[in-house]
């Protein structure tokens, strides 16, 4: 692991400050295992009794705040049993009784008054708590804190730890989002903490220490494969390696060719962060911010969408919040491989009558079984799929995938407001001489949508550039007709032969 210090360098200075703040990241970020050596680390090297403690078994009280409370209380104190301090930092026991919705808050001042330390508490996954559960000890929080000044005993730092961004914070324990004010537990700053994902030497650091525990080395191509992949996500980009060590056992050298493997065995197998991940696809607020990503759209956007956005970027779905793009390659795959699992469903045609005889993979004739398919199964795919602006894309993908990943490697790139969707098929193969190549074809995908004006100029261009960057000569357009006076489906389905403005030469289809 990486040391917290680095990831989290401003934690320990707020902490000196006896300041409340918010750590928030997506889920398996590596935020438990941060804040628990952190806390570790303060209670060994100062004058701080840190604790952290897990309030997810609090979330079946639901609205029961006098529940929550009692399980909050439970869970803090076995923390303590299993931190192993000395009977003098260890909270009173029995706890103090006091009404329900004072309980937590009262506990914190009976304890803060017998430690002979501050007490600082990492209140982890404080996301369990929901309703009025969390908006009572919230407030207790916040009247704990705001009594300090006058003497009250108090833990002189909490860390709200969680999905959730500072903002949410405020709402919930009665203060004004968009305001800063010192008098508030959740206003001392006016941005809350977010660990963020590993840079490249940040990985190259971490594989290093298996190294150096092991022997086996990572190549310089499959770090700067893993970091392509996953942005630096840190359950990929600890999955990936575990992958290729536990899983597929390699024992020498991993190379960017053993990483691309792992990563295929991964999504396959939907491991757990990935399943979970995909099941917010089907929330209402989630669709609203990845739909336009995958249609290439501008979203319609209202007062609201900032929060859907800020949501979809907590769950570490999106990259940031300005610039709308799926957070990196890895889930680009996976949400698209998961909305177009009904569509795979309907292709029956077999995936090896795809290769031809010398090894390559047939793509002008997937293109014309796809004209069969879309005819025949198309209008119906499209009402049946949620993402009704980018269902398209998503058939088109499914069918792709279905025929081309048995023995290749699909790469997608889509963003909101691009008006496309760019795919690479690359397709291993032997030549007659035993040399191993790679077959690279490049597809654009384009909509023409209702009142727009054709896009086949706008598509050329932009694949044009697609191709150079790939330094390929040839390419495929693809032009899905979703007007109202598009040819009936029964006779969609033609191609062309044309050159882009560079003079490469393309083949459109116009579905």
């Amino acid at each position: 692991m990486l040391p917290p210090a680095q990831r989290l360098p401003q934690a320990r200075e707020l902490i000196e400050m006896d300041r409340y703040f918010v750590l928030h990241a997506p889920r398996q970020s590596g935020k438990t295992t941060a804040l628990r050596t952190l806390a570790s680390e303060l209670t060994a090297e100062s004058d701080i009794a840190a604790l952290m403690f897990s309030c997810e078994r609090a979330k079946s009280a639901g609205d029961d705040y006098a529940a929550a409370e009692e399980i909050l209380l439970k869970s803090l104190r076995q923390a303590t049993e299993w931190a192993g301090w000395p009977d003098e930092l260890l909270p009173p026991h029995p706890w103090l009784r006091a009404p329900a919705g004072t309980r937590f808050g009262s506990a914190l001042t009976e304890w803060c008054h017998r430690c002979p330390r501050r007490v600082v508490l990492f209140l982890d996954e404080i996301d369990a708590l929901q309703g009025n559960s969390l908006v009572s000890i919230l407030s207790q929080l916040r009247d704990g804190h705001n009594a300090r000044p006058g003497g009250q005993p108090f833990p002189t730092s909490v860390v709200l730890c969680g999905l959730r961004d500072l903002r949410d914070y405020k709402v919930a324990s009665g203060g004004d989002p968009g305001r800063s004010n010192p008098a508030g537990p959740f206003n001392i700053i006016r941005k809350s903490l977010r660990l963020g994902d590993f840079t490249a030497d940040q990985i190259a650091e971490l594989y290093g220490q298996h190294t150096q525990a092991t022997g086996q080395e990572f190549a310089k191509d499959a770090v700067d494969r893993v970091f392509e992949l996953t942005q630096g996500q840190p359950w990929l980009v600890n999955a990936i390696a575990d992958e290729t060590i536990s899983e597929m056992r390699l024992t020498g050298t991993i190379g960017a060719g053993q990483v691309e493997d792992a990563k295929e065995r991964l999504i396959r197998q939907r491991a757990t962060h990935l399943d979970t991940l995909a099941a917010r696809l089907r929330e209402p607020r989630v669709e609203r911010v990845i739909e336009p990503i995958m249609a290439g759209t501008w979203p319609d956007t209202d007062t609201s969408f900032d929060d859907d956005v800020s949501y979809a970027h907590d769950l570490g779905l999106i990259r940031g919040t300005r610039d709308l793009e799926i957070a990196n390659p890895i889930y680009r795959e996976v949400l698209l491989r998961v909305l177009g699992h009904r569509t795979e469903r309907f292709v029956k045609t077999d995936p090896h009558s795809f290769v031809l005889p010398d090894g390559r993979f047939d793509l002008p004739r997937l293109l014309r079984e796809f004209v069969v398919f879309w005819r025949e199964h198309g209008e119906v795919l499209i009402r049946q799929e949620g993402y009704h602006e980018a269902a398209c894309q998503i058939i088109l993908m499914a069918f792709l995938h279905r025929l081309a990943n048995g023995g290749g490697y699909l790469d997608r790139e889509y963003a909101a407001g691009t008006k496309r969707l760019d795919v690479l098929v690359r397709w291993p193969y032997t030549s007659p001489e035993g040399e191993r190549l790679m077959q690279r074809e490049a597809m654009e995908l384009k909509v023409w949508r209702a009142g727009e004006h054709d896009p086949t100029p706008d598509g050329l261009a932009q694949l044009d550039r697609y191709l150079d960057r790939l330094t390929l000569s040839t390419g495929v357009l693809v032009i899905f007709d979703r007007r109202p006076e598009a040819p009936p489906w029964k006779e969609r389905g033609g191609f062309e032969q044309v050159t882009t403005p560079s003079d490469r030469d393309v083949t459109v289809l116009r579905v």
